[in-house]
């Protein structure tokens, strides 16, 4: 024990730790969240607005945005990986399928300041139930003088009126 104590002691004096300083140049980056309402999608067989869950040929799910951010006068250089996944449905035609989703800048109040939607393919092959990606995204954002703390960036799927009505009357899956 009187070792282990000894040890210990000599580690906190010891002028260099393997620890590395903290990049100076990295600005903090707005809270990055997924809306968790938006956070989930379907792709429909039909177009009928009352369509089931044997209707579904592919759900998508959005499940994660990882910011890294640095600063340049007055504009945040955003680093945005954004986590997407396919999962076949009962009605799956096909081995691929395009989801549309957007990154927004909110600020106080719930102000949206930016929007920008992006399309993405996610191929799942014959042999499995489901496939996901990371789309990289860098994007810019005007501060306008407001601290990034101040802002949020959120992720969602653009959804259909018929994602709205499927999600209103079958929650989940």
């Amino acid at each position: 024990m009187a070792a282990a104590l000894s040890s210990l002691a000599t580690l906190t004096g010891c002028g260099h730790l393997p620890f590395s300083k903290p990049d100076e140049s990295a600005a903090a980056c707005p809270a990055a969240v997924v809306l968790k309402p938006l956070a989930q999608t379907a792709v429909f067989n039909t177009p009928d607005m009352a369509a089931r869950p044997t209707d579904v040929l592919y759900y998508g799910i959005l499940s994660e945005v990882d910011a890294k951010c640095s600063t340049s006068g007055d504009t945040l250089q955003a680093s945005l990986d954004v986590i997407l996944a396919a999962e076949r449905g009962p009605a799956t035609k096909g081995d691929s399928v395009d989801f549309t989703y957007f990154i927004a800048v909110v600020g106080p109040g719930d102000q949206v300041l930016g929007k920008k939607t992006y399309g993405i393919r996610i191929g799942v092959p014959q042999t499995a139930k489901r496939a996901g990606v990371t789309d990289h995204i860098e994007a810019q954002i005007p501060l306008r003088g407001q601290a990034p703390g101040a802002l949020r960036i959120v992720a969602g799927f653009q959804q259909t009126p018929q994602d709205v009505v499927f999600y209103e009357h079958f929650r989940g899956r």
